[in-house]
């Protein structure tokens, strides 16, 4: 990047009053700034994050909805009011429709039993596409992308057909960074009366996100993808579709009342929400959508562009480097694969230098199939990342290709 589009990034966005909310970058690795390049598998929680969650473990823990004691009238406050919050940031059209879960593999299991498996019938088809993380694969019809790792919207919509029943495919691919057409997938699906389920984990933190503009069916994410705790995420769903939908887990708080003769279950969003909830994580995650609110958002997401322009073109100059996935539209990852270096052993080694990046098949094997890799190496930025973070990046590996030599 140039000193001009570095000027005009930093006007627009000041990383540093950023970084300074994120105590863990403040920390040293192996004797060197921690560089935290691994936002794809889980960011970095906010100072208030951390004493929201601290908050309501020291002064407020009790369990929720049931208890009639001032602690439990304050957790309950707190959680639901969680939901409110995420809610008005995914411009759902109600709090009923934003069920509290693990993250998005438990969304995604949630919507496969309760919605595909009582209406999928013998000869239905679950149209996917190949950049699919394993927690979005059942039996389908698969979409192909191009040596770009681009899914091309036509070659999506020439797949539909009367036998397809359901559209599953993430905003963006987690493995190459890809965004996907989403809104024009979904509205070629809804006009063919499919519906559509989209895995918005890699989405979430990098850009606006407005379900009724999608016109998606059902929306998941995890909260320790946007700055929140682990173990919580949401599914968004129409509440029509999740009021015809039976619970798929039995226990407290999803029935209303019980009989040996009868059950009755419980509205929405409880009906789907059995036993006790993670209550911290639920909290934690309504301070993380208050702090993403409190944000200048464009000002992130231009600063993340710039992240990526730079990675792309510093990276292009290694000697023996191939980047995974050229997309025209990308999210703020790259992945890259270095001739003569393992990516498990170009990982540990960067590892030495502070920096932390993710290896492996990124639970998208099927996109590894594709390029004929085994695994790649996964440097993944948030708007507190910077350029010098990136050049150190280029540092290592360099290093790392002088080793195997």
């Amino acid at each position: 990047m140039n000193n001009i589009a570095l000027a005009q990034t930093n006007r627009t966005f000041d990383v540093e009053a950023a970084r300074r909310q994120f105590p863990i970058l403040a920390r040293m690795v192996h004797g060197k700034p921690l560089a935290y390049l691994d936002n794809g598998a889980s960011a970095q929680r906010a100072q208030s994050v951390i004493d929201a969650v601290d908050d309501y473990e020291r002064r407020h823990h009790a369990n929720i909805h049931r208890g009639v004691h001032t602690l439990s009238e304050e957790a309950t406050s707190m959680y639901e009011s969680a939901r409110d919050r995420i809610a008005r940031f995914i411009n759902a059209r109600s709090r009923n429709e934003i069920i509290f879960l693990r993250g998005t593999t438990e969304a995604i299991n949630l919507v496969a039993q309760s919605y595909a498996r009582p209406i999928l019938r013998p000869g239905d088809e679950v149209l996917i596409t190949h950049l699919e993380h394993h927690a979005n694969i059942a039996t389908l019809v698969v979409a192909p992308m191009d040596a770009h790792g681009e899914v091309h919207l036509d070659a999506v919509v020439s797949l539909m057909n009367a036998r397809t029943k359901i559209l599953a495919c993430a905003h963006v691919s987690n493995a190459l960074g890809t965004i996907l057409p989403v809104r024009r997938m979904v509205a070629a699906a809804k006009a063919r009366g499919i519906t559509t389920l989209i895995d918005g984990a890699q989405a979430i933190s990098h850009m606006s996100v407005d379900v009724q503009e999608l016109g998606c069916d059902f929306y998941a994410f995890s909260g320790h993808k946007m700055y929140g705790p682990t173990g919580v995420g949401v599914l968004y769903g129409r509440e029509q579709l999740l009021d015809r939908m039976p619970p798929w887990q039995g226990g407290g708080e999803m029935i209303l009342s019980v009989t040996f003769a009868k059950t009755t279950y419980n509205a929405l969003p409880n009906k789907f929400e059995a036993g006790t909830p993670n209550i911290s994580g639920g909290i934690g995650l309504g301070a993380a959508v208050d702090f993403l609110s409190g944000m200048d958002l464009d000002g992130a997401r231009a600063h993340e562009d710039a992240l990526l322009q730079h990675a792309t073109a510093t990276l292009n100059k290694i000697h023996g480097l191939r980047i995974v996935g050229t997309a025209p539209e990308k999210a703020s990852l790259v992945s890259f694969v270095v001739a003569g270096v393992h990516p498990h052993d170009l990982g540990t080694i960067l590892d030495e230098d502070g920096i932390a990046v993710r290896t492996g098949h990124h639970c998208a094997m099927p996109v590894m199939d594709f390029f004929k890799l085994p695994a790649t190496a996964r440097a993944s930025f948030a708007f507190y990342n910077t350029f010098d973070e990136i050049d150190r990046l280029k540092s290592g590996i360099e290093r790392a290709r002088k080793m195997f030599a």
